[in-house]
């Protein structure tokens, strides 16, 4: 045979499943593993797969890297980046004679993930013995890494060219440019300037008369005037309320195997949009998420919105159809752990479930230490685990918080709705002590079309008997190790910092949240001060904005990153100052102009030399697209967004059915339901976040499939009709017709060869099919189109 032929003979077939104990795998698959595969291998195959085993069934071990990959009796369970091959996924499929679990098919979304660590390459962090070892972390030298370092705001450094600077932020942006090598470009035009400033504060372009009153006053303080309006407006909470929304991981459903509706998120959801408007100091926006139920409050009022606030930690997406109670409990809690950790500290510490952190210094004792604290927490988001018997009762009012002073119901008569639900309440229990399954489902339906009691809300409380949690040995409930105190993350402060104390008799939550707003917590006013910079940059100065931990990106401006951070919390906590501050800077108003020079040295533009280049999220592009025809709905729509959403639909697994909101509703997108599990085209097409996730930047993917559906989509088409017909309504010539689109839709005046080429183009079509009203309104209509279809509508320059 020919030795290269033999070479790559013997690689195929050995190389996927002798991997080195050395195996490089990312944050991400790492948590992947952990959190989507480990847990159903201990829950379902470590019975008769693993050492504990008393017969390893078909000579296959499934609890250790080697054993998964080397296989059984029937050959490999896992070849990495090979679906076809690996036996693993047949089982799980059902596909053939082998089928595994035997005591049943697991849900497909369960049998995606094991596809999707497949073919990602099935990082396994596991060693061959499978079992707990002492932890060998050193906290010491974990406090060394610059993130666990309280920020101090150091001297401004010197610049060689004072006149450029307009604040403290240009001085520490310039003298690192300098120190590289680089200088800044030109600064943005007027216009360019107010349409990003525009969208970054509020998601909504400028109006035509905004940017008419803004280009005729070339006053010194005319911008100002402009940032101080955009920050007052309530459209600011509504722009930045869905940014803080991403991470708490909204949705008005479960999503998972069973995805029941959440049908009082959304009072979640406008408390998070009025916290901004209002700019609550950022530390007493986390102290009311964490531990609003433990809060002193002054009336009833103050006490449900702190009540509501709590729903930060009641919005998981959970497995319902979990069969153990156990694991589902320990779920429940790891995710709450994940959104506090990620959304605040930007920090997995849900990797130290199963085993020591594999990259950052976070022993798993840690983080039995929070699951105690959560532990002992009462989620009350109105859903339960597997009610018997069939599919219903997955939902129940009595799981929710109860809020003092509103009224139980504005509309309808109040008595018959009561005596309805009652009624209803009373015959589904009847059909389930005689367990007659159609009877219950019809039941259930009939249940879930009632009018929902307004002073419900989801949130949590304080567990009756608060109490330590127990190591799981390999994130296995079953298997407890030793007793953790409930406690904090030991490498976050230095060793010798006063810590907290938690009484016998509560949780934890409030001395948590007073432990995550220190002064001297070194994440905390950072990390939001990185997210800050980045929703108006593009990047952070921190780009991996979820991940400040030892394999996260390091500051590119460290000193900079510091200002930003304590001056945040020497300002009150206000988002706005903070805000303010940096779009005043002129490091914001720079343009996206290139250069070449600057580009050689810095590239990817980590010092911000020049403006990034962004694409706008879908939420501005749907409602910039509803502003520019006049059809955006001002303000929140009443009640739940998820009214006449067909519930027993819902409740299916995998269920695809959801309502096409952008045709049928005009309200701003934020205020729009969103489904996990089944989100809209329009929501998919243009990299929507998946909501069952802590995420603090979007990704941005360039697709045909994002320019076809913008040409096709009928939400597109006829809102550009109806922006016509407004148009045709005031007596204007062409020329002025057309500067009056780019104004609305690219906020600037078109060239005179964009004027002069659409002129031709609206002769020429008018010309064969007449001048007639109709006609006239199809021409503008598909100028409308185009410019809603132009790169340029789609970015900010």
């Amino acid at each position: 045979m020919n030795p290269l032929l033999l070479t790559l003979f013997v690689a195929v077939i050995f190389v996927p499943f002798t991997a080195s104990a050395e195996e490089t795998i990312s944050e991400a698959e790492l948590e992947f593993f952990e959190n989507r595969i480990r847990p159903v291998l201990v829950n379902n195959c470590y019975v008769c797969h693993s050492a504990e085993a008393s017969t390893r069934m078909g000579g296959l071990s499934l609890d250790t890297r080697e054993g998964i990959r080397a296989g059984g009796q029937r050959g490999h369970a896992v070849m990495p980046n090979d679906v076809e091959s690996s036996v693993l996924l047949e089982a799980l499929r059902y596909d053939g004679k082998l089928k595994m679990p035997p005591s049943g098919r697991l849900p497909e979304e369960i049998i995606q993930d094991f596809t999707r660590w497949v073919e990602i390459g099935a990082p396994d962090p596991r060693d061959p013995k499978a079992t707990m070892v002492a932890s060998s972390i050193d906290l010491s030298k974990g406090r060394q890494h610059w993130a666990f370092k309280a920020p101090v705001k150091a001297p401004l450094p010197g610049v060689q060219d004072g006149s450029w600077l307009r604040g403290s932020i240009d001085q520490y942006v310039l003298s690192e440019l300098e120190s590289q090598g680089l200088r800044p470009v030109q600064d943005a035009s007027r216009a360019d300037l107010l349409r990003r400033v525009t969208i970054d504060l509020t998601g909504l372009p400028p109006t035509l008369q905004e940017i008419e009153h803004f280009l005729l006053d070339d006053s010194e303080p005319a911008y100002r005037k402009v940032v101080d309006r955009l920050l007052e407006s309530e459209r600011f909470g509504e722009r930045w309320g869905r940014h803080w929304l991403d991470l708490a991981r909204y949705a008005d459903s479960t999503g998972r195997t069973r995805n029941v509706p959440f049908p009082v998120a959304w009072k979640y959801r406008d408390y998070v949009i009025n916290s901004f408007n209002k700019d609550k100091p950022y530390d007493r926006f986390l102290m009311e998420q964490l531990a609003g139920d433990l809060l002193p409050f002054s009336n009833s009022v103050d006490r449900n919105e702190k009540l509501v606030a709590t729903g930060f930690l009641a919005q998981g997406a959970y497995d319902l159809n979990e069969p153990d109670a156990k694991q589902f409990a320990m779920d429940v809690v790891d995710e709450m752990i994940n959104v506090t950790s990620r959304t605040i500290l930007a920090l997995g510490v849900g990797c130290a479930r199963c085993h020591d952190h594999k990259f950052d210094p976070i022993p798993t004792i840690d983080y039995y230490a929070l699951a105690g604290i959560f532990r002992s927490t009462d989620v009350c988001n109105g859903v339960r685990r597997r009610p018997k018997p069939g599919n219903s009762g997955y939902f129940r009012i009595q799981r929710l918080v109860e809020l003092e002073g509103v009224p139980e119901y504005t509309t309808g008569n109040i008595v018959e709705i009561r005596s309805e639900r009652s009624r209803v309440w009373e015959a589904l229990q009847a059909a389930m002590s005689r367990k007659k399954g159609t009877k219950i489902r019809d039941l259930a339906r009939e249940l879930g079309k009632l009018p929902l009691p307004e002073n419900l809300a989801m949130g949590v409380l304080e567990s009756a008997d608060p109490m330590d949690a127990k190591v799981n040995i390999g994130g296995d409930p079953h298997t407890l190790g030793q007793s953790v105190p409930r406690g904090f993350l030991q490498v976050v402060f230095p060793e010798d910092a006063e810590v907290p104390s938690i009484a016998r008799g509560e949780s934890g939550r409030l001395q948590l949240a007073q432990w995550l707003t220190r002064r001297d917590n070194p994440l905390t006013s950072r990390v939001m001060a990185n997210r800050i910079w980045t929703h108006l940059f593009g990047s952070g100065i921190v780009s991996s904005v979820d991940n400040f931990g030892l394999s996260g990106s390091k500051s590119t401006q460290p000193l900079l990153l510091d200002y930003l951070a304590v001056q945040f919390m020497d300002q009150k906590w206000s988002v706005k100052n903070l805000i303010r501050e940096i779009v005043l800077s002129r490091t914001y108003g720079l343009s996206t102009g290139f250069d070449q020079d600057n580009f050689q040295i810095d590239p990817d533009n980590k010092y911000f030399w020049r403006a990034n280049l962004r694409r706008v999220e879908v939420e501005v592009l749907r409602d910039s697209i509803l502003l520019v025809s006049g059809e955006l709905r001002v303000g929140a729509p009443e009640g739940s967004p998820m009214h006449g959403f067909d519930r027993s639909k819902l409740l299916k697994p995998g269920s695809k059915q959801i309502k096409p909101w952008e045709l049928e509703e005009s309200y701003r997108s934020v205020y729009l339901p969103v489904i996990r599990n089944a989100s809209n085209r329009l929501y998919d097409v243009f990299d929507f976040p998946d909501a069952s996730e802590t995420r603090g930047s979007r990704d941005v993917t360039t697709t045909p499939t994002q320019a076809l559906f913008l040409m096709n989509s009928e939400f597109v088409q006829s809102q550009a009709r109806i922006a016509a017909e407004r148009l045709l309504t005031s007596e204007q010539t062409d020329p002025e017709r057309i500067r009056q689109t780019f104004l609305q839709t690219l906020g600037r005046d078109p060239s005179a060869k964009e004027i002069e080429q659409t002129l031709r183009r609206v002769d020429e079509i008018l010309a064969g099919v007449g001048k007639e009203q109709s006609a006239t309104q199809e021409v503008w209509s598909h100028l409308y189109h185009a410019l809603f279809n132009s790169a340029e509508f789609r970015y900010l320059n």
